[in-house]
This record gives structure tokens, C-alpha cells and sequence, in this order.
């Protein structure tokens, strides 16, 4: 079966997590990504951690093999003129280069968006920065909490106004490398037309803001700063964590006819003074959490999601990490990987987030590779470089 990408070649400059996280979303859709690392170190990431696996002289990061599956590994010194020569030779026939360096580190190195297009103008550069490649402050150097802090994104994480809380995930990294492979895309279509590739550009800040939502339509049209609330809708009411016999369980209602239907199966009047309307159950959230929780501590979870579910109001409980990987639902959706790698053997990845319908794996392979060890794939790279029709 073949893959929708996989006539392109993706040469990835970049380290940590937002660009190779967007490179990898490229080789999962069927590209070949070329994956380039400094000698001896390599991506920052491979240093990444506890947790490591493997043999005590070959310690595997597990944060580096979150972002780096279907990837090949090439380790060049950019500053020696070998380093240069074979980047210049994988630009000529790549399709996509992907670098999130600070603004201005690329075009020092010899390849600024200009030289890169004069090399090969139908190459697509998607180019990831801290907080934007111009403006006052373009020049900051990015990392995911401190964008999260500064997108405000943390202001309306945690359990109050006065405790501000980062997502327990890099998430600006994540979204910047989803904005960024969507970017790319959208310049291949369009080189299609014209033949020639453009500069997309992204960034954590750009990234975090872009995912406001409400958030920010609550400020730029009502003038409404939105805060921390838990681990309750702002909007909503009741949508959000309850306390029930043996543990925590979710709640969303979003409508009237489904507070009426959960509030009478659980011996609550819905029309009861400050909770008839989602408006006066939003402003006396407190009155109709406390109402909720003193109905659902009857009840165990195993036979209150049940009870729930039968009446078609949405729920759920919450998960630990190792309980998600090991549920039906979630491998039956392609969302763990069986891959073969080379120093730890038979290994389980998460997966792919996106399926299609010929297709029983996530993604768009029928098959996945495991992450590369350094330079793994040097030679055979530095081979295809030199055959006489590349």
C-alpha cells in the first residue's frame, strides 16, 4: 500500500521535541526523514532523562524515542566543510528541511532561507521558534514552560487564580510541531501549483495562543479575563470532576434536556433556585458540584459510569498513563506500535494519532520503524548522496 507522502524527503535539522515532533508527523504519514544529528551527542534529547532502558554503555532516552520514530539518523559537524558539503547535497534533493534553531543560527551556518532556495527552489523550510522570528522580543530562545507561562496559558491551568499550573505535558512543543507539519503540507499542495516550496513559520507562543479558543474570544470580544477553576468548565455547568464512592469521575453536560435527565435519575431537582439554567449553574457552580458529589458517593465507579451511560449522559473516569496503554480502546485504534529496535529489541510505541480506512495501522505506513541510534544510517545515506542520479 503506499503512503501519501511517501515521495518526499524530509531533512530534519532539528532537536528536542517541536520539530522533530512535526518531522515525525511527516515520516508517519509516509516520508523519508532524514534525521540530522550533531557527532557524539546527537539530538539533545537522547540525554534525556530518567527514565533510560537498555544495556548501562548504551543508555535509550525514552523522551528521545517519543518524537523520533520513522526516522533515519546522519550525524554531521555543520561547521566542518564535509558537514556542509552533505547537507548541501541533501537540501539539493530533499523536498522539506525542518530546523527550530534560534533565529539567525541557520543563516550563520552558511544556509539563511535564501541560500537554501537557491539550492533547490522547491524545497519547503518549516522553521520553529521560542516566541516568532521578528518583533521586539523574536530573538528569545523556547522552551515549553516558560511559553506556556507567557502565552497565558498556564493562568487558566490549575486550581485557582492563584496557582497557576503548567499542562502536565510540553504542549506548546507538541502544538508547534502539529501547526508546523500542517503548514508544510499545505506549502507541498501549493508548490503543486506554482513549483516552488515557501518559508512556514511557527512558533510556542504562536502555537499556545492558537489554541485559546474561548479563551480568547472571552477577552478580544467581551473584554473577559478568563482564571484557573479546577477542574471545571468556566462555561459549563455541570462539566467537570466529581467525586463518587471508590474514586473521581467526569461529567459533561452540555445541554438543558441532559441536566434534566441527570439530575432527576440522581433524586435532584433541575429546577431547584440557582441551578434551572446553565447560566445560573455556571454562577453557582459550587451548589451543584456539592449536590453532584453528595449523589454519586452512593455509588462505586463501576456501577455509577454504568448507570450514566444508560441514561446518555457523557462520562468518564480518570485514567493513569499505564492504564490508558493497556486498554482495549486504546489499541484497537492503532495508538501502540510493535517495533523492532536495534539495542533494545521488540519495543511498544505510542502510536499515531490519525487513521485511514485501508489502512489497519495508524498513520499513513503499513509498517513503522523504531527510532534510530546515532548516525545509525550514516552510510547508507552518505551512498544514496553520492549515486549518480541523486
Amino acid at each position: 500500500m503506499s503512503a501519501p507522502l511517501e515521495d518526499i524527503v524530509v531533512i530534519d535539522l532539528s532537536r528536542a521535541l517541536a520539530g522533530p515532533h512535526a518531522a515525525m508527523m511527516l515520516g508517519d504519514m509516509g516520508a523519508r526523514v532524514i534525521k540530522v544529528e550533531s557527532p557524539g551527542t546527537g539530538d539533545d534529547t537522547r540525554g534525556w532523562g530518567p527514565p533510560f532502558v537498555g544495556p548501562d554503555d548504551e543508555p535509550i532516552s525514552t523522551y528521545f524515542l517519543a518524537a523520533n520514530r520513522n526516522k533515519e539518523s546522519i550525524t554531521l559537524d555543520l561547521k566542518s566543510d564535509d558537514g556542509r558539503d552533505v547537507l548541501t547535497k541533501l537540501v539539493q534533493r530533499g523536498d522539506v528541511l525542518v530546523e527550530n534553531f534560534r533565529p539567525g543560527v541557520l543563516d550563520r551556518l552558511g544556509f539563511s532561507a535564501e541560500r537554501l532556495h537557491e539550492l533547490n527552489p522547491r524545497l519547503v523550510l518549516l522553521s520553529i521558534s521560542g516566541f516568532g522570528h521578528d518583533g521586539p522580543q523574536g530573538g528569545r530562545a523556547g522552551y515549553d514552560q516558560i511559553a506556556q507561562g507567557e502565552s497565558g496559558l498556564m493562568s487558566v491551568t490549575g486550581p485557582d487564580a492563584d496557582t497557576p499550573q503548567r499542562v502536565g505535558v510540553p504542549i506548546g512543543d507538541l502544538l508547534a510541531g502539529m501547526y508546523g507539519a500542517y503548514g508544510v503540507v499545505t506549502a507541498l499542495h501549493e508548490r503543486n501549483t506554482t513549483g516552488v516550496g515557501r518559508v512556514v513559520r511557527t512558533s510556542l507562543l504562536a502555537a499556545l495562543v492558537g489554541a485559546h479558543a474561548f479563551q480568547g474570544t472571552a477577552y478580544t470580544v467581551a473584554g473577559h479575563v478568563g482564571r484557573a477553576q479546577g477542574n471545571h468548565h468556566p462555561s459549563l455547568s455541570p462539566y467537570g470532576l466529581f467525586h463518587c464512592q471508590d474514586g473521581d469521575i467526569q461529567v459533561a453536560c452540555g445541554s438543558e434536556s441532559l441536566w434534566r435527565k441527570l439530575a432527576e435519575a440522581f433524586g435532584i431537582d433541575p429546577a431547584t433556585p440557582g441551578m434551572a439554567t446553565n447560566r445560573e449553574r455556571t454562577v453557582n457552580r459550587d451548589q451543584v458540584t456539592a449536590a453532584l458529589n453528595a449523589a454519586f458517593t452512593a455509588y462505586p465507579l463501576a456501577e455509577l459510569l454504568p448507570r450514566l451511560a444508560e441514561l446518555g449522559i457523557p462520562a468518564g473516569e480518570v485514567r493513569t498513563i499505564d492504564r490508558v496503554y493497556d486498554w482495549d480502546q486504546t489499541r484497537s485504534q492503532g495508538l501502540v506500535l510493535d517495533v523492532d529496535h536495534p539495542v533494545l529489541g521488540h519495543i511498544e510505541l505510542p502510536g499515531p494519532p490519525i487513521r485511514f480506512d485501508d489502512n489497519r495501522y495508524a498513520g499513513g505506513r503499513s509498517e513503522h520503524d523504531a527510532p534510530p541510534t546515532l548516525d545509525q544510517h550514516g552510510a547508507s545515506i552518505r551512498a544514496w548522496l553520492d549515486e549518480p542520479d541523486a
